[in-house]
């Protein structure tokens, strides 16, 4: 597996945090896995119905 330093929002941060400590994810890694693994599968369905564009930057 590949180590990715990347940045991500406070906010956003704390909202993963709280879904590990809800015990939805075992840790950070694995839940930035998962929005990563959806994502993909995501983008493989098909164009978006915004025109093709993602909302995936939205902060």
């Amino acid at each position: 597996m590949e180590r990715v330093t990347l940045r991500i929002p406070k906010q956003q941060i704390e909202e993963v945090e709280q879904l590990v400590d809800s015990g939805e994810f075992p840790n950070r890694s694995e839940a930035i896995r998962s929005a990563v693994r959806e994502m993909i599968n995501e983008q493989s369905d098909g164009p978006s119905e915004q025109s093709g564009k993602h909302n995936w930057a939205k902060v």
